[in-house]
């Protein structure tokens, strides 16, 4: 079976699981204990925040260990817009798009529906890519808290300009959440100067359950948990050692490898995109066709259904989905493609693959296209 749904989760790395086994069991202390068993603990925990701080390009001071992705988009996104209008005593509004993930969403309704915080989503083009000039044009609009914006979507894989993006929130005094959760390893996040930038370990090669948000100390942040104070204050509960020490790990070999595994794996797809919409007429490409993401094709197959053309792929031992994990199972269009102006009954027909780190052999990606060819068909028979 060929697992191409690696924006949905990873295989553990061997490396990350040798890495975190001594602190499954040997070295098992809680990091707040003041013996030498947590002071083991919470030296491991100090080595993992040092090499995460060193990839995203912060402080070690400034990275904050949380249970994944979702928390961390919560907490930079909550805790930086609360922070920001209690710092400053006066309604601000925060800034995102229609395309970024649920957990950003679904934050900044909660800001709107109790505590008033008024909301813009910035309009994206047809591959999903954001207008500085809309930006700017929001920001003149109202007093903003926050700008948070998706690196690089993970569903059609459209990579921001988020230097210039960026760059013009700084011009008005407003700070930047970057997710980074689906460039993280695939993308170099150490010169973007974000203000808050967010990742997932089990994108990368970790257990589920750990994740990480680097939030500059310049910036206001509200904690969302509350307790015995861990994460200086920012995010309390005792810290998954082991995990900490699984990403650090996780981001220490895909730094190492990414200029390579890039070039490699951007290479495969590229070839795969081409043999697809060569042999299948009805195959078209959504995202940008070259700002994207070095891992991710992502079509419709107008005339057929995205959950018919999946289960023809895995009957021929292809494993795929048809968008964001977090809404598998949803008979609604993905609201990504229609913000791109995908039609809805075009939009239920997407399908998304996601390649992994290390390239497929030789051939493989036209082996792939004539499968996905011969799913499409399948489907879209009478």
């Amino acid at each position: 079976m060929l697992y191409l749904d690696h924006a949905a989760t990873s295989p553990v790395r061997p490396e990350v699981l040798d890495a975190m086994r001594p602190y499954l069991t040997g070295i098992f202390g809680n990091p707040s204990s003041h013996h030498t068993v947590g002071e083991a603990a919470a030296e491991a925990l100090e080595w993992a925040r040092g090499r995460v701080a060193a990839a995203l390009g912060v402080r070690r001071s400034e990275v904050i260990f949380t249970s994944g992705g979702t928390e961390a988009n919560n907490l930079a996104v909550k805790g930086i817009v609360l922070g920001v209008i209690q710092m400053n005593h006066e309604p601000r509004g925060l800034i995102t798009t229609p395309i970024v993930h649920e957990s950003i969403l679904q934050s900044a309704d909660y800001l709107r529906r109790l505590h008033g915080v008024p909301v813009t989503l910035l309009p994206v083009d047809g591959v999903g890519a954001v207008s500085v000039g809309d930006l700017r044009a929001a920001m003149g609009a109202t007093r903003s808290a926050l700008v948070s914006i998706g690196h690089a979507n993970n569903e059609i894989g459209t990579v921001q300009s988020m230097a210039e993006l960026i760059s013009a929130a700084h011009a008005q005094q407003v700070p930047v959440h970057v997710d980074a959760v689906q460039s993280a390893g695939w993308l170099d996040l150490r010169t973007l100067g974000a203000d808050a930038i967010s990742i997932a370990g089990h994108k990368l090669g970790t257990p589920k359950g750990i994740g990480a948000v680097a939030v500059r100390s310049r910036v206001p942040l509200e904690p969302l948990l509350h307790g015995g104070g861990q994460e200086r204050g920012r995010r309390s509960g005792t810290e998954n050692v082991a995990g900490a020490v699984g990403l650090a790990t996780a981001l220490d070999l895909a730094e190492a490898e990414r200029r390579q595994s890039v070039a490699a794996v951007a290479a495969q797809t590229q070839t795969f995109i081409a043999s697809v919409l060569d042999a299948v007429p009805q195959a078209s490409l959504t995202g940008s066709a070259d700002q994207r993401l070095p891992n991710l094709a992502s079509f419709t197959f107008a005339g057929t259904s995205g959950e018919s053309v999946l289960l023809e792929l895995e009957r021929r031992g292809v494993v795929s989905s048809s968008g964001s994990a977090c809404a598998a199972g949803s008979d609604e269009p993905s609201p990504v493609l229609l913000a791109t102006g995908i039609a809805p009954e075009v939009a239920q027909t997407s399908v998304r693959f996601t390649f992994g780190r290390a390239p497929l052999p030789e051939g493989t990606a036209q082996q792939l296209a004539a499968l996905v060819a011969d799913a499409v068909a399948a489907a879209a028979a009478p």
